[in-house]
C-alpha cells in the first residue's frame, strides 16, 4: 500500500509511474487526498474543541471555588455539549478513515524506473538465457510420459477430488519430496532459515501481503473460520514479521519454506492447462528476504543469481524474463521471470518469479526497523520460488526422456536413489 506522505507529496510523479502499469490513478489520487484532507480539517476541528473543553474545565473549577454556581453550572453545559459534538466528529472521522483506506488498496505498487514500458507478456524483455534446448526422439509430452511409467495420475485426481489436483505414485512421488528436500537444501545452505508456516491465513495476512483483496477471487476460502488456503508460502512466511519494529542489526531477514500452494486459476482454459501446467493444488519452495531499502535491489540481484544457478543446476535450458509494466503483479516494483524449455510441448514455461515490493507489503503489514535516530521506517520486503515444482517436473520429464525410459539428473540422485525412471 502507498504511502499518504508519498501520495500527497508526489500525486504526478505517483500517476505518471502507475500509467507504466497500464492503470489510470487520476480520479482515484484526486478523492484520496480530498478524503484526507476533510479527515485532516475534521481533526483539527476536534483537537480545538477538546483544546477549549481544557481550559473550560479549570474555568468551571475556579469558579466553583468562588461560589459562582450558576455561572460553573452554564460552563458545564457548554462543555457537555462540545463533548456531543467531538462524538460525532468521531463517528464521521472513522467513516472517513475507512473510506480513505478502501481508495488506498485499490492503489498497485508504483513500479521501478528499471520496469520495461509494455502491454503484455509478449514485451517482456529477456535478459538472458542459458543451457541447450534438446531434441529428443520420440519428444511426448509430460503426460504421455506420466501415464506410460505410472508415475502420474491424472484422472484419480479429478475421481478424489477435480481436475488440478494430480496424484503422484512411485517414482514419481519420489521425485517430487526429492526436489522438495533439494531444493531446501541448496536454499538453507545459501544462509536461508527453514520455515514450516501454516496452509492457512486469516484474512488480515492475506491483506498484509496484498492477495486482499486484489486476487481473493483466486484464492479458496474456508467460510465456516474465515480462512483462505495459501496461494503461495510468501504469504505465512512474510507475515511473520506483521507489526513487528526491527533493529537494523537484526538485517537481512532470510526465510525459506516448503509448502503446498493452492489456487483457483479461475478463467484458465486450453492447452495451457494440460498435465501439470496449471494446477490447483501444487508444490513450491519459496524465499523471501527482509532489507534495508538501500540494500533491496543488491538483494534481489543475488536473488536471480541464486534461482539461475538452481536452475543450472538441473541441466535445464532456460531463460530470464524483465517483465514489463502490463504484465506485472498489482504487488510488484520490479519482477523477474524465469523460465525452462518444454521440449516435447515446444515452449516455454514459467518456473519462479523473484520480485522486489520495495516499502508496499512492509506499509500493509506494518514492517519496520529503528532508524539511527530511532525513528521508525518501513523495510523492504522480496520473495521468489525456489522453486515451484510442476513445470520443473514437466520439462525433466520431456527433456530428459529417451528409448529407455527418463534420466534423473545427477544432483538429485542422491535424493531420488535412483538414475532412471523406466
Amino acid at each position: 500500500m502507498l504511502t499518504l506522505k508519498v501520495i500527497r507529496e508526489q500525486t504526478r510523479e505517483v500517476a505518471v509511474r502507475l500509467s507504466v502499469k497500464h492503470f489510470d490513478a487520476e480520479v482515484l489520487l484526486g478523492a484520496i487526498i480530498d478524503l484526507d484532507d476533510k479527515r485532516r480539517a475534521l481533526q483539527t476541528a476536534k483537537d480545538n474543541v477538546l483544546a477549549e473543553q481544557n481550559v473550560a474545565v479549570k474555568h468551571i473549577g475556579l469558579l466553583m471555588q468562588q461560589g459562582k454556581r450558576d455561572e460553573a453550572e452554564a460552563a458545564k453545559q457548554a462543555t457537555l455539549a462540545g463533548k456531543e459534538k467531538v462524538k460525532g466528529w468521531e463517528t464521521e472521522w472513522q467513516t472517513l478513515t475507512t473510506e480513505l483506506n478502501n481508495a488506498l488498496v485499490q492503489l498497485p505498487n508504483l513500479p521501478s524506473p528499471l520496469v520495461p514500458v509494455g502491454v503484455s507478456a509478449a514485451d517482456n524483455v529477456v535478459v538472458r538465457e542459458g543451457g541447450t534446448i534438446p531434441h529428443p526422439d520420440p519428444a511426448l509430452p509430460h503426460w504421455d510420459l506420466a501415464a506410460q511409467y505410472g508415475i502420474i495420475d491424472f484422472d484419480l485426481g479429478v475421481k478424489v477430488t477435480g481436475a488440478g489436483f494430480p496424484v503422484y505414485k512411485g517414482k514419481g512421488a519420489r521425485l517430487q519430496r526429492a526436489l522438495i528436500s533439494y531444493f531446501l537444501d541448496y536454499n538453507t545452505a545459501a544462509g536461508y532459515t527453514e520455515i514450516e508456516p501454516p496452509l492457512m491465513v486469516n484474512e488480515t495476512s492475506g491483506f498484509g501481503t496484498g492477495q486482499l483483496p486484489d486476487k481473493s477471487e483466486q484464492m479458496y476460502y474456508v467460510g465456516l473460520d474465515n480462512f483462505y488456503l495459501i496461494p503461495t508460502a510468501e504469504v505465512p512466511v512474510t507475515n511473520i514479521y506483521r507489526d513487528v519494529i526491527l533493529d537494523p542489526k537484526d538485517l537481512p531477514v532470510m526465510l525459506t519454506a516448503y509448502t503446498p500452494c493452492f489456487r483457483r486459476e479461475a478463467g484458465s482454459y486450453g492447452k495451457d492447462v494440460r498435465g501439470l501446467n496449471r494446477l490447483h493444488q501444487f508444490d513450491k519452495v519459496e524465499i523471501v528476504q527482509l532489507r534495508m531499502p538501500e540494500d533491496s535491489y543488491r538483494a534481489l540481484d543475488e536473488m536471480v543469481v541464486h534461482v539461475e544457478a538452481l536452475i543450472q543446476s538441473l541441466g535445464l535450458p532456460y531463460r530470464i524474463l524483465k517483465l514489463c509494466g502490463g504484465d506485472m503483479s498489482f504487488t510488484s516494483a520490479l519482477t523477474y521471470d524465469f523460465e525452462v524449455y518444454s521440449a516435447a510441448q515446444g515452449r516455454w514455461l514459467e518456473v519462479s518469479s523473484v520480485s522486489n515490493f520495495e516499502s508496499f507489503q512492509a506499509n500493509r503489514l506494518k514492517l519496520r526497523y529503528r532508524d539511527e535516530k530511532q525513528k521508525t521506517q518501513l523495510l523492504h520486503t522480496l520473495n521468489g520460488s525456489s522453486l515451484a515444482l510442476p513445470r520443473i517436473v514437466a520439462a525433466l520429464l520431456e527433456n530428459n526422456q529417451d528409448a529407455r525410459g527418463i534420466v534423473i539428473p545427477e544432483v538429485l540422485r542422491s535424493y531420488t536413489g535412483f538414475e532412471r525412471i523406466d
